[in-house]
């Protein structure tokens, strides 16, 4: 059930810290196209559009305990590309009560209007929202934010997640099922010793420690949550590599299935997967259709990266579940990550995230 926003007092600085970097650019190239938008899609020409909104740390200046659970996120409407200056903006959205809108203010720089307008409200972690914004009274879809989702009425809605979602946004249930088996052969994880100490790292935490550190959200697998931190990364920084990953899971979906027929590609024993990648490696795999995609290497290389990354990052972005990646490195290396990382997670008291 919805409830009415909670906002959060941000000042001009902190806005505009957030958006200059990105925003502050006078060309019209669509120079930050690296074939995720469509021919004239305006968020081409806009550096890193995938930050918007703006999913920060909340805290609530007394209990890091209480605001752990929540995300700040600040809504950014930029209007200097506006035929006119708009008097009036709001966003509405899942994240509140849909017939309440939430009024964006003006940001101003040295005393002037900036051009920007924002607003920034709670909103719990490990969740995923639509909404719009409200220009003068024309509804829109975000002008920066890439994440666009069609509901099943046929309309168009902009798309965020908050920290540590463990729900899909961007891959669907076979893709998800394939590239658990694929990552769990690249994790050193796979071994069996390796895979008990895992499983020893998950079972030992209570519900409390689980509710603690993943709000709403919580997931035990033996790849650590990569399969998430693939799905999330998808959605935002590397949305570029989303066709890679759809054409290359379907071709190695439909290359397994020939090569074992009968048999489901995500529970294949390990040496299948790994004459898989010892051919993709060479660049030269048996069955695979060059002109669907041109370099099965290429996106072992990219799965290597994304999956090796997933497993050591920062739980907030989806992998690492239970911080297991750590414990793994804590076992056998001087890796104290707990005094770096904020409570309740960790046990900063001065990092908050």
């Amino acid at each position: 059930m919805a409830v009415p926003a909670v906002e959060i007092q941000k000042d001009d600085q902190y806005v505009l810290n957030h958006c200059t970097r990105f925003l502050a650019r006078d060309s019209d190239d669509a120079r930050h196209d690296f074939g995720q938008y469509e021919p004239g899609d305006p968020r081409a020409r806009v550096c890193e559009a995938w930050r918007y909104p703006v999913i920060d740390t909340y805290f609530d200046g007394t209990s890091v305990q209480a605001s752990y659970p929540f995300n700040a996120v600040t809504f950014i409407y930029d209007d200097r590309g506006a035929a006119a200056t708009p008097q009036e903006v709001a966003v509405v959205g899942t994240f509140t009560e849909l017939h309440e809108p939430v009024a964006l203010h003006r940001v101003s720089f040295l005393g002037e209007p900036s051009g920007v307008w924002s607003v920034t409200v709670r909103v719990p972690k490990g969740q995923v929202h639509t909404y719009k914004l409200r220009v003068d009274g024309a509804w829109v879809i975000d002008p920066l934010n890439p994440q666009v989702v069609e509901l099943d009425n046929g309309r168009s809605w902009s798309r965020f997640f908050t920290e540590g979602c463990q729900i899909p946004v961007t891959l669907n249930r076979r893709e998800r099922e394939l590239l658990g088996r694929l990552a769990s052969h690249l994790l050193p994880f796979r071994l069996p010793e390796n895979s008990r100490f895992i499983r020893g790292v998950y079972e030992s935490l209570d519900r409390a420690a689980r509710e603690r550190q993943f709000p709403l959200a919580y997931r035990l697998d033996e790849e650590v949550g990569v399969v998430n931190y693939i799905d999330k990364v998808l959605a935002r920084a590397e949305r570029h590599h989303l066709d890679d990953y759809r054409s290359c899971l379907e071709l190695i979906d439909e290359l397994l299935r020939a090569r074992y027929p009968g048999r489901e590609p995500s529970m294949l024993p390990r040496d299948a997967i790994a004459d898989l990648y010892r051919e993709m490696a060479t660049d030269r795999v048996a069955g695979w259709d060059a002109a669907r995609y041109g370099s099965p290497r290429f996106f072992l290389l990219l799965l290597r990266r994304h999956a090796m990354t997933g497993a050591f990052v920062h739980p907030r972005h989806g992998g690492n579940s239970g911080t297991a990646g750590w414990a793994y490195l804590q076992d056998r290396y001087p890796f104290a990550w707990q005094t770096a990382i904020e409570a309740p997670l960790g046990e900063s008291t001065d990092y908050r995230g």
